[in-house]
């Protein structure tokens, strides 16, 4: 088995204080990023039996969250980076998995919630969660024929 996992995430500020340098270096790093590797890496994932494509995301990259007065992600302090970034990661990851389904390469996004660190550090409510309990990524390891083009979060169930 061969596993890709694509993990960044810089923050930003909010959409009317943001450079469009700093909106450029972020989607470099969330998105552009991700491409370039995917890419270099492909031909080893195709010779693989059974290739993963794992990229972190996160629940920030769903328009519905945010959009949902119910949902308290709708209440976090907007940004033009960060979130934007990461729903754009989740588009890439539906293409990748659209173009290498044929190739048996599952490719899925993986949204292991909130974890204690520098980019929750500064948010209005506690997160306890370790970076090493959202480190798990059960996506690397499914049988063939299994999900792709999906967007799993920490209870491993498809959320758009």
């Amino acid at each position: 088995m061969t596993v890709l996992v694509n993990n960044a995430g810089p923050a930003g500020e909010q959409p009317s204080a943001t450079a469009a340098s700093t909106v450029r270096e972020v989607l470099e790093t969330n998105v552009v990023g991700v491409l370039m590797v995917t890419n270099a890496l492909l031909p080893l994932l195709r010779r693989s039996a059974a290739a993963r494509i794992v990229n972190v995301s996160s629940g920030v990259g769903s328009l519905a969250h945010h959009t949902d007065p119910a949902h308290y992600m709708s209440g976090l302090p907007a940004s033009a980076t960060y979130p934007v970034s990461k729903t754009a990661l989740n588009q890439l990851t539906v293409q990748y998995a659209k173009e290498l389904r044929g190739d048996g390469i599952l490719v899925n996004a993986a949204a292991p919630g909130g974890c204690a660190t520098d980019l929750t550090k500064d948010l209005p409510f506690a997160i306890t969660r370790t970076a090493a309990d959202g480190a798990a990524v059960a996506l690397a390891t499914l049988a063939p024929g299994g999900p792709t083009g999906g967007f799993f979060d920490d209870d491993g169930i498809v959320r758009w």
